[in-house]
């Protein structure tokens, strides 16, 4: 099957590659496109006059052949006012125009990639999405971009893993259910599938995008809950230099009793510094950075201590061929546990048997290479060699090498709006890791992918698209006779194929209302870690060699609505939303005839999770003063299809039924997920008057409901402290700067300016109030 569909894709590029369109050449008319405030050129900005059509290049230049007449030009670039101009051609001449461009004054056009591959604007996107610019990033101060995720409607990080709209729980840094991409390519660790968000340059962003909602047709297995798109700011007309210092110093906590370093002159604090450059030289873009960071934490006897450099190199040899490589290198080491040794005085002091010390080394090379034809069909080459290397305590380390490689084709028909995207892909990974029981594993991935998306009557977006995935793991002999079901072994090799659609809709209703539809399904094979991994944390984790891929499906219907308060515009979006997975995946506490217990990943059953999401972006100048404006609110109702809290507990562990076994393992006896919110809000506002910025924010997490009940009795205090701490939790911040000139800020940064007592997973309180003093240039 998925030689047939590849010989297809290849075939559809084929024709639409070499395909023929000539035209009588008698006038050229050419000219460069710029940004009208910064000069800069834009890149593929689209020209259209007459019934012809073609974009800029790397430099803005572009250039058509035409016969004499009068005609139309009209240019056009995402995120950038439309500019109509009449021209006059007369034969054997060349006439040169120069346009200038302006930025579009609404939030509704802010170009994005992520939801088609390829530039449109945010309000025709035909799913849930949501950008963050870079301005966000650095006024916040944010050390690594999980941070700055939490402010997203909708989603939350909890222990560093993302969860969007409660379609993931807590999975103990395995299997993540939404993909991370740095510039399109796919960057969770190999093994375990979860992300490493200090590797990721929060020091040179252009801008995150992120899909709330099954992501799988376009992106793959882990995007099952969407996807985050890291975008790298590349280099500009003219060069960039930015640098940063700061420090961070956390108060006592709220309790007393838990003030652990009282009588030492000790008291936590973090440092940091950040640089970046990005210039062109000639042909050559080039661009750098690096970063420091050295925290000691609130948390007794936990730290983090690394520095991350990168490179990025693109060479310009024609207006149609580019080609260079991204590179990032993060070393350093860490210490930190995962639950405390008790909930009162030693709540920030971890249990002996929870820690986990590590050093570390990765890095990952990207090569690519982009070529437009003289059809203007664009052919791209994406591929990453990514090394990990963890040197842990208590026999976890983890050494794990990635080869991947994407081939995309994608052809516009601008007269008609349509584009077609197509792909196949593959990567290899070889993994040796005492985590896994000191075996040596390989894991294969393969794809193959089509996406349409087209227009009608300059109102209706519509796009369907599909992919196969094909995953295979060779299976170490000493476990094959473990493994139950065998179908899907042949030769060593556990290999499973499956086809994914998705289906989209966005209508136009008026110059800012959009109303839109979408569904999509999802697929995630198991990780690495997921099935093999055989450790402890305070309490065993056990692999599960019988473990089953998960699918599901992702459904939402959405508004968005633009709006004009004087000077200040935005737009509110709200969207109603429905998921089901089905053999859902979590970490779930066993016990065996054969006396071995702990944690293992299970097929839980099906799932069913629906709910809400309401949000508001704003920028431009409110009464005067130039303000932004990020807020929104999510409800969340995660079910299990099955649950049964009416039954004989004495029943053996080995006789229950699925929907039995959902109620024995939560620590609720009512029917909801694990480690789900049901209400968050959260909001971020920005004003500045003069020289001075300042800004308030905050967040709400109504009390998480339902854990694994086991840790109720391995975990000291936990049973009390839930109890007790059952209203949720509410924390603000505060941010003031005062800007010197155009480029240098000296910032202060209040959070959790109250000092709210919080954990966002069980048994690790969150940082007490702190304060930074940061300095920008």
């Amino acid at each position: 099957m998925i030689k047939t569909l590849l010989h297809t894709i290849l075939g559809v590029c084929f024709l639409c590659t070499f395909g023929t369109n000539t035209y009588a050449q008698k006038a050229i008319l050419k000219g460069k496109i710029t940004d009208k405030n910064t000069g800069e050129a834009l890149i593929a900005a689209t020209i259209s006059i007459g019934e012809s059509g073609t974009t800029s290049d790397y430099d803005g230049n572009f250039q058509v052949e035409l016969e004499a007449g009068d005609y139309t030009l009209e240019s056009s670039y995402i995120g950038y006012e439309s500019q109509k101009i009449q021209v006059n051609l007369e034969n054997g001449t060349t006439q040169t125009l120069n346009i200038q461009l302006s930025e579009s004054a609404t939030l509704l056009q802010t170009a994005t990639v992520s939801s088609g591959r390829y530039e449109k604007p945010l309000g025709e996107a035909t799913v849930s999405l949501d950008v963050i610019k870079p301005s966000l990033i650095e006024s916040n101060n944010s050390t690594s971009v999980d941070n700055i995720l939490n402010k997203i409607p909708g989603v939350n990080i909890i222990d560093g893993q993302a969860n969007i709209r409660g379609g993931s729980g807590y999975s103990y840094g395995a299997g993540s259910r939404v993909m991370l991409l740095i510039d399109d390519i796919p960057a969770l660790q190999a093994d375990a599938g979860r992300p490493n968000w200090n590797d990721i340059p929060v020091e040179n962003i252009e801008q995150i995008e992120v899909i709330k909602g099954a992501a799988s047709a376009l992106y793959g297995s882990a995007a099952l809950n969407g996807i985050v798109n890291v975008r790298t700011a590349y280099a500009k007309s003219d060069p960039v230099t930015k640098a940063s210092v700061f420090y961070t110093s956390y108060s006592k906590p709220k309790d007393e009793n838990k003030h652990w370093w009282r009588d030492t002159t000790y008291t936590p604090f973090a440092v940091g510094a950040s640089f970046a450059h990005r210039q062109k030289f000639g042909k050559l873009d080039f661009v750098s950075s690096a970063y420091y960071l050295y925290e000691d934490s609130w948390n007794k006897e936990t730290w983090d201590r690394y520095g991350r450099a990168t490179l990025g190199l693109r060479y310009r040899a024609s207006d149609r061929l580019n080609f260079g490589f991204n590179g990032i290198v993060n070393t350093g080491n860490n210490s930190s546990f995962f639950y405390w040794a008790d909930s009162e005085a030693n709540a920030l002091i971890g249990n002996d048997g929870s820690f986990s010390k590590n050093k570390l080394l990765r890095f990952n090379i990207d090569p690519f290479v982009t070529y437009f034809d003289e059809k203007g069909n664009r052919h791209k080459l994406l591929s990453r060699i990514y090394r990990v290397d963890n040197e842990a305590q208590n026999n976890q380390g983890n050494q794990s090498s990635l080869f991947y490689g994407e081939y995309q084709y994608q052809r516009k028909w601008e007269e008609i709006g349509l584009v077609l995207t197509t792909g196949i892909l593959a990567s290899n990974t070889n993994i040796s890791a005492q985590l896994y029981g000191d075996l040596d594993l390989t894991n294969q991935n393969a794809a193959a992918y089509v996406q349409v998306e087209k227009k009608f009557f300059d109102k209706l977006n519509i796009g369907a698209g599909m992919r196969y995935e094909y995953n295979n793991t060779k299976v170490p002999d000493d476990i094959l006779s473990l493994i139950e079901n065998d179908t899907l072994i042949e030769n060593d090799i556990l290999s499973e194929g499956k086809p994914i659609f998705r289906l989209g809709a966005n209508y136009q209703i008026s110059d800012y209302t959009y109303l839109r539809a979408s569904w999509g399904q999802g697929y995630r094979f198991p990780t690495i870690a997921e099935k093999f991994i055989n450790t402890d944390i305070g309490f065993p984790l056990r692999p599960n060699y019988n473990l089953k891929s998960e699918t599901g499906w992702s459904t939402e219907i959405g508004i968005k609505q633009g709006f004009r308060i004087s000077n200040w515009e935005g737009f509110v979006d709200v969207a109603a939303y429905w998921s089901q997975y089905f053999d859902m995946m979590e970490f779930t506490f066993f016990f065996n005839a054969l006396d071995d217990f702990g944690f293992r990943s299970e097929n839980i059953g099906n799932t069913d999770i629906k709910g809400m999401d309401f949000s508001v972006m704003g920028q431009g100048e409110l009464f005067g003063c130039p303000t932004t404006l990020i807020a929104g609110y999510t409800y969340v109702d995660p079910k299990f299809q099955e649950f049964d809290a009416d039954y004989d507990t004495n029943i053996p562990d080995n006789e229950l039924t699925p929907a039995q076994l959902n109620n024995e393992n939560s620590s609720a006896d009512f029917n909801i997920l694990k480690y789900r919110f049901k209400h968050t809000w959260k909001f971020d506002v920005e004003s500045r008057i003069g020289p001075m910025s300042i800004a308030v924010a905050g967040f709400y997490n109504s009390h998480m409901e339902a854990v694994d009940a086991l840790f109720d009795t391995v975990i000291p205090g936990l049973t009390e402290y839930r109890a007790a701490n059952n209203q949720g939790s509410t924390v603000f911040d505060v941010r003031l700067a005062y800007h010197f000139g155009e480029k240098n800020k000296l910032s202060f940064l209040a959070k959790n300016i109250f000092n709210e007592e919080y954990t966002l997973r069980p048994a690790l309180i969150e940082a007490p109030r702190n304060f930074t003093l940061k300095f920008e240039k």
